[in-house]
């Protein structure tokens, strides 16, 4: 018998959450098998098994454990169940025994309720619902997603789809005027977001500028070379790239942007680790593109294309969330017009990115049509004066809607002559 404890995973972690067990209590797993998913204030990880045997757990899911806690006991002495192979474990999920056939036994009748377990009929599409449900849905042209089903396997019955139209636009499925309320443990990545947000707006002098930039530029060069790009680089053409490379230009012309204070001393970066903020499952997670400033358009595309996919799936790790020197983030993928993004401390600046709408703006004496950008920056005033945020924040307005000048961030016509 061996124990299975909880291991350390960072110097300033001394306790983790069982979020979930990934294999049953005396469930026989091979060596290496994911056995369970545990979660850190900063990020989630699996647990492997260390020898093959029967498992027995010692903790169950939800339970606060510490570095060093037994998690598990594997008895290496138990029989190996016949008919079973050892397949490794695939995206996360434990590997899965062999499995009979289930069959019907021979010369017996079904039995009565069979009927029911027929395949329901459906109104068009993958919409389920019984002849009658489906004529109403039609005829009354009922949006079959805001009814709520109580028929066999998620099928609409006549009474759902009268339900719906007898109380149009309030929840189905729920009691009116209902009061319930529900409570959920606070998991630790929430803890350490919620602490580390407090933290950022009592502990800095947070200012936020505002401006705005015309996108026609990039969304034309998008509409252009995406087909082309993708076809070279194997990678979709956002606006992340764009963003990334218009900052970086930006941080080498104003470092104070890209510094932070730590005790009585300013620390000023040469390079630009740039943290782009991802909605993950488990919350907000800010993992790191290290040296953006050397990276091309396609290597920040690719970056950001893995570690979104890396968070989405809670496999980033420690290192790469760690560090960074400046942040950016886009509410505008959830539809925000503009907010005041808060500082992911120990930085001093983050840009916040919204979404692009067609206004009218005033050109040359005329006025226009052209999609428009909200920006923001928030700053610790304490390292970064006004003048500084404004003309960084000009200055990213500057290469955005002249992108050519992102290539070595002047002018061509300026830097043939040297002006």
């Amino acid at each position: 018998m061996i124990d299975i404890k909880v291991p350390a995973v960072g110097e300033s972690i001394s306790e983790v959450t069982l979020l979930k067990w990934l294999k049953k209590e005396g469930e026989y797993v091979e060596r290496d098998e994911v056995i369970a998913e545990l979660e850190s204030e900063k990020a989630t990880f699996e647990v492997n098994a260390e020898k093959a045997g029967s498992l027995k757990f010692s903790a169950k899911e939800g339970d606060t454990l510490k570095i060093g806690d037994v998690l598990a006991s594997i008895d290496e002495a138990a029989p190996k169940p016949a008919g079973t192979t050892s397949q490794p474990a695939t995206n996360g999920k434990p590997a899965t025994a062999k499995t009979e056939e289930k069959k019907e036994p021979v010369g017996q009748d079904k039995p009565a309720n069979e009927k029911s377990a027929a395949p329901p009929e459906t109104s068009g599409g993958d919409v389920k619902a019984s002849p009658v449900a489906a004529a109403i849905i039609a005829d009354k042209k009922v949006d079959p997603k805001s009814v709520t089903p109580s028929g066999y396997q998620g099928k609409i019955l006549k009474s759902d789809v009268l339900d719906a139209l007898s109380s149009p636009g309030r929840p189905q499925g729920k009691p009116l005027f209902s009061r319930d309320e529900n409570r959920s443990k606070m998991s630790n990545l929430r803890k350490t977001v919620s602490r580390r947000l407090v933290e950022a707006k009592n502990t800095t002098a947070m200012l936020t500028t505002f401006n705005e930039v015309d996108m026609s530029a990039i969304m034309a060069i998008r509409t252009k070379y995406k087909d082309k790009f993708k076809e070279l680089h194997g990678v979709g053409l956002g606006f992340m790239s764009f963003f990334t490379k218009a900052v970086c230009f930006a941080l080498q012309e104003w470092p104070a942007v890209n510094a932070y204070i730590d005790g009585d001393e300013i620390i000023y970066h040469d390079y630009c680790d740039i943290s782009i903020a991802v909605s993950a499952p488990k919350g907000l997670v800010v993992p790191v593109i290290r040296n953006a400033e050397s990276l091309s358009m396609a290597e920040i595309e690719k970056k950001v294309v893995e570690l979104a996919t890396k968070a989405k799936d809670n496999k980033l790790s420690m290192e790469e969330m760690q560090g960074g020197t400046f942040t950016i983030t886009n509410g505008g993928v959830f539809g925000s017009m503009m907010s005041t993004p808060i500082i992911n401390i120990p930085q001093s600046a983050i840009l916040g990115m919204h979404k692009i709408e067609e206004r009218p703006i005033a050109l040359n004496g005329q006025v226009v049509i052209r999609p428009m950008m909200y920006l923001a920056v928030s700053y610790d005033h304490r390292i970064i004066d006004g003048r500084e945020s404004v003309s960084f924040l000009v200055r990213v307005k500057e290469l955005l809607e002249n992108p050519e000048l992102l290539l070595f961030g002047k002018d061509p016509v300026k830097a043939l002559l040297e002006l």
